[in-house]
């Protein structure tokens, strides 16, 4: 039976598409074109991560920048024009206001980063460029996400 989650405006089952005719498979292309943007603009690369750790270098922080611009550019656009979801429902980006677990998870998401160089977006990439010891730190995503799943509802939101 599949799990099934509940969001503000659909309802969306693991492994089906709420996308009209386009199933699931069709986003490994962009995914795999994500990941070859991060390999060749060396996000991917330890040395490229310790650099900017020891503000070394402006490279990633670049990177960090031109997609905070791009999704600011995107998101204005989504609500200028009314752009809509694949479905054909609006798309609402709700507001959130500042919590103190953001600072806290901010910096364990941090110091995971720094210690293993590298972040989730990049894992498999990484991977897929012939890093195996990667694998290592995957699986501790995949244990961390287990965990906090299991500890949500005690967490402050």
């Amino acid at each position: 039976m599949a799990e099934s989650v509940m969001t503000s405006t659909t309802r969306i089952q693991s492994g089906t598409s709420q996308r009209k005719g386009l199933p699931n498979w069709v986003f490994i292309f962009p995914g795999i074109y994500f990941g070859w943007v991060l390999t060749k603009g060396e996000a991917i690369s330890w040395y490229r991560i310790e650099e900017m750790f020891y503000f070394r270098s402006f490279h990633m922080y670049g990177i960090f920048m031109s997609a905070v611009v791009t999704g600011a550019i995107g998101i204005w656009l989504i609500r200028k024009l009314g752009i809509k979801a694949w479905n054909g429902e609006p798309i609402e980006i709700p507001k959130k206001r500042f919590h103190k677990g953001y600072v806290l998870g901010g910096f364990i998401f941090g110091l995971g980063w720094a210690l293993t160089g590298a972040c989730p977006g990049p894992l498999y990439a990484q991977l897929g460029a012939g890093f195996t010891v990667v694998i290592i730190t995957l699986l501790s995503a995949i244990a961390g996400t287990w965990v906090y799943a299991a500890l949500r509802d005690r967490l402050p939101h």
